[in-house]
């Protein structure tokens, strides 16, 4: 692949979603120091922080990482900043020069996450899995494979909370 790649992860800040982010930075081939990473948050409709009177319809503008640490800009998102993905995600940025950015979206993360991938034109977007049994995944419905069945680029589904390196 030529030009800058732009990943986009699906975060919530369970352990899935950071299985998934640890492999996004583990596994795909960052070699540009125009790639991106784009940490996606989508957040319930009902929550009600100030700026999602402003960005509810398209969700949030992109927020550098060293923005979205402060403490006053991530509150203002109705996020409280976990400490181990923005360690992921600060040691990505360091050691392989990728650029992070966080968006935050406001509604039902099955269609929020398809349409990050068109408006953000991602390369390719990773999620994590609860690991729901077939049942629950009837009745609840499951946001990974809406987006595998949906999204407009590659979708890779990382299973399981914990990931052992070799």
């Amino acid at each position: 692949m030529t030009g800058a790649l732009r990943v986009g992860t699906g975060m919530d800040n369970s352990p899935s979603s950071k299985s998934a982010l640890q492999w996004a930075v583990d596994n795909l081939n960052f070699v540009d120091g125009n790639d991106q990473i784009i940490a996606l948050y989508v957040l319930s409709p009902k929550l009600d922080p100030p700026q999602k009177r402003l960005w509810e319809d398209t969700g949030s503008p992109l927020i550098p990482l060293d923005e979205f640490r402060e403490i006053n800009v991530s509150k203002q998102y109705g996020i409280t900043p976990d400490p181990e993905v923005l360690d992921i995600l600060d040691t990505v940025h360091r050691t392989k020069g990728v650029t992070v950015v966080f968006k935050i979206y406001w509604g039902d993360p099955r269609d929020k996450l398809c349409d990050a991938v068109d408006d953000l034109k991602l390369d390719s977007l990773v999620v994590g899995s609860r690991g729901l049994g077939v049942l629950k995944r009837v009745l609840l419905g499951s946001v990974s494979n809406h987006v595998v069945a949906n999204a407009t680029c590659p979708v890779t589904v990382v299973k399981g909370a914990a990931m052992s390196k070799p």
